[in-house]
């Protein structure tokens, strides 16, 4: 998945990233494992025998889930439908994963888009001949599924099938369903194009040079206050002269989302996505309260000691991820960003790096930066029968190895979990991120723990620290953001202004007054991918920080089995709730203290911090 949090780049006074020779040769993933070619044989029949069995599919179950619950062989009856349901999913997870790696290879191909928009329509009109099975099994009376689901084969699929029923208030006609379905192509999933392509395609003007998205990014973490601040203008500058573009996709996107929050019954603005991610209101809103309560000393408290840091009253905007003063930048070439990820993997567990290793070995990363790649950094699961993949954009700063580490705990994650199948093996997103933050945490712990330089360990607490703040602060304003955003847009359409308007609003309190806010700022929400792919998407990233830091104390404490619990955790996929998943470990995320376990550690490492003389 795609993180919110600024990836890294290294450039030179004269904009000049490093080459792949300075950082040793980077990796470019081989999608052969899924297909050999967009043009090869193997793919056209996957995507002619995917409609063909979509459509037998159909006609072999359509209408009769409900007499075979009521009759004899109930649960092995039901138990054939699902894996072949199961299968089918399978298979078109892997026709439109391997499209879509395709894809973010080159958002500005037109043959790539091309390819990925006619597969995505071929895809969306088979898939819609599936679209009857969870609604008929949902229509089954509660007495006879829970019946078949109690013993016979059947049972091995009681999470999934129970999932399915969490959604059974929430789901419309057949028919209504299909056309949600199909028009999705034409609707947000055009949307949602049109905004790749667009940022894909955006240019940025500094000091001459015409850059993507990401190395302007990057540049506002460049050592030199001129550059960030000619960074930070060109991404204003561009930003706005396109807010048209992306003002229309944010109230088209929203006015979406509440035709089928309300056609479907949502009362809240996020409940669907609390329904998708298996987690309570309730939950969301004592982590929201809490980190917003924590302000004070956690991001104002940090931005402060930071400006102080900088000589500075206040850090302005294109400051607030730059490295420190007077400490030399140091690059990671790919090998030893490698051996240092595997290195603190192997020391938490053998097992863990021999996972991670695979990812290396056998060509499972994208690592270079190149024109129209998509931006950020993700781990694709694709699907049970294959393995997962891994974008980044890698060009050598501390915060690259630890995107590295970050998405690789996703792929190991992934892995571990794929015994369950393609429909128990996604896991909820507010447990998504924990293989990931906690693949950063053993990476940052162990590099940490061989430095011994003073000036080198402060910089190493200060990153930490301030992607923790990206991580848990950031993604609650992001969060914050969005809900007024989506509340707004209930009330009619916004203008440019408003939207910027709104995404001020949450930015001051949530970084403080040691951030100066200038003009162009206003203009920083349209780039933000999750706003638009996944709304309601960022309080994850909060969720799993949080939460992460809770387990490694736990680990800190040599806790007994910690390791094979933690391996439990991961394996279980989807199948368990985070409550179930979390007693091992003595943790309860309803439990209004357990926030706090997390941003105390945060605190912690600022307060270690302000002991250090800058």
């Amino acid at each position: 998945m795609t993180r919110i949090v600024p990836t890294s780049a290294v450039f030179t006074s004269s904009l000049s990233a490093p080459s792949d020779g300075d950082l040793g040769g980077l990796p470019e993933w081989n999608l052969g494992d899924l297909y050999p070619s967009m043009e090869s044989p193997e793919f056209a029949h996957d995507l002619t025998r995917a409609a063909e069995e979509c459509a037998r599919f159909a006609a072999d179950w359509r209408g009769k889930l409900g007499e075979i619950a009521a009759g004899a062989g109930a649960s092995e009856k039901l138990c054939e439908a699902v894996r072949a349901y199961e299968g089918l999913e399978d298979l078109l997870g892997r026709i439109m994963s391997y499209a879509g790696l395709v894809y973010s290879g080159d958002t500005t191909d037109p043959t790539r888009a091309k390819f990925y928009g006619d597969t995505q329509d071929k895809i969306t009109n088979a898939s819609s001949d599936l679209l009857f099975f969870t609604l008929e099994l949902n229509r089954i009376d509660d007495s006879l599924l829970e019946r078949a689901i109690e013993s016979g084969p059947l049972a091995h699929y009681r999470p999934w099938i129970e999932d399915i029923r969490r959604e059974k208030p929430y789901q419309l006609d057949d028919k209504i369903e299909q056309l949600f379905h199909e028009k999705s192509v034409t609707g947000r999933g055009a949307w949602n194009r049109l905004f790749d392509e667009t940022i894909a395609s955006l240019r940025f003007n500094v000091e001459g040079r015409e850059l993507t998205l990401e190395p302007t990014l990057n540049l506002m973490q460049d050592k030199k206050s001129e550059t960030r601040k000619l960074a930070a203008d060109a991404l204003a500058q561009t930003l706005k002269g396109n807010l048209r573009t992306f003002a229309l996709i944010a109230n088209t996107l929203g006015k979406d989302k509440e035709i089928s929050d309300r056609w479907r019954g949502f009362k809240d603005i996020a409940d669907s996505r609390h329904l998708s991610n298996r987690v309570e209101r309730e939950v969301v809103d004592a982590l929201v309260a809490a980190v917003e309560a924590a302000h004070p000393r956690l991001s104002h408290r940090y931005y402060k000691l930071k400006a102080k840091w900088f000589g500075m009253e206040q850090l302005n905007h294109w400051d607030r991820n730059a490295p420190l003063p007077n400490v030399p930048a140091k690059t990671y070439a790919w090998e030893e960003a490698r051996d240092t990820v595997l290195g603190a993997y192997g020391d938490f567990s053998p097992k863990m790096a021999d996972i991670a290793r695979r990812f290396f070995d056998e060509r499972w990363i994208d690592a270079p930066v190149r024109p129209g790649k998509a931006p950020g950094a993700f781990a694709h699961p694709t699907v049970p029968s294959a393995h997962p993949y891994v974008l980044v954009n890698y060009q050598g700063k501390p915060r690259d190895v630890m995107t590295l580490a970050h998405e690789l705990g996703h792929g190991v994650h992934q892995v571990l979990a794929g015994h369950n199948g393609a429909l128990m093996a996604p896991t909820p997103l507010t447990l998504a991120e924990t293989a990931s933050v906690f693949g950063e945490m053993l990476t940052f712990r162990a590099l940490l723990a061989r430095t011994a330089d003073k000036t080198e360990r402060r910089t190493m607490l200060a990153s930490k620290v301030e992607d923790m703040l990206n991580t848990v602060v950031r993604q609650i304003a992001f969060y914050s953001f969005e809900r007024k955003l989506h509340t707004e847009r209930r009330k009619g359409e916004l203008t440019a202004d408003k939207i910027c308007e709104l995404w001020m609003s949450v930015q001051a309190d949530s970084l403080g007054p040691a951030i100066k806010l200038g003009p162009g700022y206003e203009t920083f929400w349209a780039y933000i991918p999750h706003f638009i792919h996944s709304p309601f998407y960022v309080y994850a990233y909060a969720f799993g920080d949080c939460l992460v830091n809770s387990l490694y104390g736990v680990y800190q404490n040599a806790n007994e089995g910690f390791t094979e619990k933690y391996f439990a955790l991961l394996s279980a996929g989807g199948t368990k709730h985070h409550s179930e998943l979390l007693a091992p470990f003595g943790l309860d995320a309803r439990d209004p203290g357990f926030w706090q376990i997390g941003l105390t550690m945060i605190e912690g490492m600022i307060a270690e911090l302000e002991t250090m003389e800058g």
